[in-house]
């Protein structure tokens, strides 16, 4: 009798089981799990804080796990520090650039691939050959003699691959490959990524631009307030209600007034052809937008699109190509001082508050400029927005909820007498009870005042019934524009 022999399934490369880190009282990653195999491509997504950079950073040893395991070929290593796990299989490629500026590329590849022990420094002379075969095997073959300083920032990233791969290793972390780059770049960083899983490498990568990586990975795994939410195909997950929901904030609802109210007037603030640059990787690509007086616009986009680096531009922050004209009056070459004193006022995402001074020192500050009487006067109308802030006067900033906070630092900039208010990612980390009164306090300043917003947000679901226009930003450009009816039959259903 013949007995047939069913091979088993080989077992994941890499198998990660309940792995927590925790920061104090704040869990960043919660019994996370999953198995990654050789040859596959596991994509890690989620909002901004969702504990994806800090899971990746607890396996590779950068952050030391509170719990959990980290199981290569059946060994634990969690808790191993970084170059030990390198020396077992493992490479990252980090975010942020780190070459070594004085030595060419070649000589930084070379650096990664030398030996352990420096007694072994001059021992293998095919170190400059093997370093030469890396260099052409991630589009660097042309370069090698060139210093990091003069190299555009795709080849910066290049170099970090390199560098990544030097060591032969069968487990490859990737935390945002694509972060600045432009779209041709991203395709052709993709297909490198691609061809390390070719290679029968195993490759874990985070990245915030949700469609690049659903159209790389074989499977994604999706986190929310560093817990998994959903694993599974790309076409799946992004589909999935709960995914949605976290990126969306919910059902979508408009009430805009439509554009033609505005149509009359020259818009108060325009936007043409806006590029912004951070070293050598581009935050925008010539983005243009209109904002009329009076008129409530949002401008919407996953985490790393280019919100904050739009409004830092208006705002005189960081310097740019293009124009930003306001009332008909270029903007270029004003401090941010100047723009906020003429009205031009920013909340940013990080709040910025004084957190050693009360709720009423922060909101004095913020109306210093203003006459007694116009600033006791702007001051009970803000308590009338914001009845917890006139109870809690007194107490320091740093002991308040995170959503008081935010009121807080939206009503300091409400002091200043805004003619256009920036309201960046105000709903970021906040609970639902403190949403709904963000909601009615914007709903109130668009119903009662004639300030002009402009709101950043991924929560299209918080923007959207603020919003008499929206502008889709993806990746560093404009990629949508229309009123908020339109955005829900058009655009929501691929905003992931």
């Amino acid at each position: 009798m013949t007995r047939t022999v069913t091979a088993a399934a080989p077992q994941p490369l890499l198998q990660v089981r309940k792995l927590t880190k925790r920061f104090g009282g704040l869990i960043a990653v919660k019994d996370l799990s999953f198995d990654l195999a050789a040859g596959e491509i596991l994509g890690l997504i989620g909002p901004n804080g969702s504990g994806k950079s800090t899971a990746m950073k607890s396996i590779m040893g950068i952050e030391r796990p509170t719990d959990g395991q980290v199981l290569f070929h059946g060994d634990n290593l969690a808790g191993l520090p970084a170059h030990k796990i390198a020396r077992r299989g493992f490479g990252m490629v980090f975010q942020h650039s780190r070459p070594l500026n004085r030595q060419t590329v070649l000589e930084n590849i070379m650096v990664a691939l030398l030996p352990d022990s420096l007694l072994k420094v001059f021992a293998d002379r095919s170190l400059k050959e093997r370093a030469e075969k890396i260099a052409e095997r991630v589009g660097l073959g042309a370069v090698v003699d060139r210093r990091p300083p003069t190299l555009p920032f795709a080849d910066l990233r290049r170099l970090e691959l390199a560098k990544a791969i030097a060591r032969d290793p069968q487990v490859v972390l990737v935390d945002e490959p694509f972060a600045g780059l432009t779209l041709a770049e991203v395709g052709a960083f993709s297909d490198l990524i691609r061809s390390f899983r070719d290679e029968g490498r195993a490759v874990l990568l985070v990245d915030h631009n949700v469609k690049s990586v659903s159209s790389l990975v074989d499977r994604v795994l999706a986190m929310y307030l560093g817990e998994e939410i959903v694993t599974g195909r790309a076409e799946e997950v992004l589909q999935n209600e709960t995914v949605r929901r976290v990126y969306l904030g919910g059902a979508i609802e408009t009430s805009a007034r439509p554009e033609t109210n505005f149509a009359d007037q020259r818009p108060l603030l325009q936007v043409e052809n806006l590029s912004v640059y951070y070293g050598k990787a581009q935050a925008l690509d010539t983005v243009s937008i209109h904002v009329h007086r009076g008129e409530f616009v949002s401008v919407v986009g996953l985490n790393g699109a280019g919100k904050t680096t739009l409004f830092n531009a208006i705002s005189g922050f960081v310097p740019y190509a293009g124009e930003i004209v306001r009332d008909g009056v270029k903007q270029r070459g004003l401090t941010p001082a100047r723009i906020a004193r003429s009205g031009l006022v920013q909340c940013p995402e990080t709040r910025e508050l004084f957190g050693e001074m009360s709720i009423r020192e922060n909101l004095d500050l913020g109306g210093q400029h203003l006459p007694d009487v116009e600033r006791a006067a702007q001051l009970a109308w803000l308590f009338e927005l914001f009845p917890i802030l006139q109870s809690r006067q007194t107490q320091m900033a740093q002991t308040l909820s995170g959503g008081e906070q935010q009121m807080l630092a939206i009503g300091r900039a409400l002091m200043m007498k805004p003619e256009i208010l920036i309201l960046d990612e105000p709903t970021l980390g906040l609970a639902p009870v403190i949403l709904e009164q963000l909601s009615k306090a914007l709903e109130k300043l668009r119903q009662t005042t004639p300030i002009t917003v402009l709101l950043g947000e991924q929560n299209v679901t918080f923007a959207l019934p603020h919003a008499d226009r929206v502008y889709v930003l993806e990746h560093a450009r404009i990629v949508w524009e229309g009123d908020p009816a339109r955005f829900a039959k058009e655009a929501g259903a691929n905003y992931l």
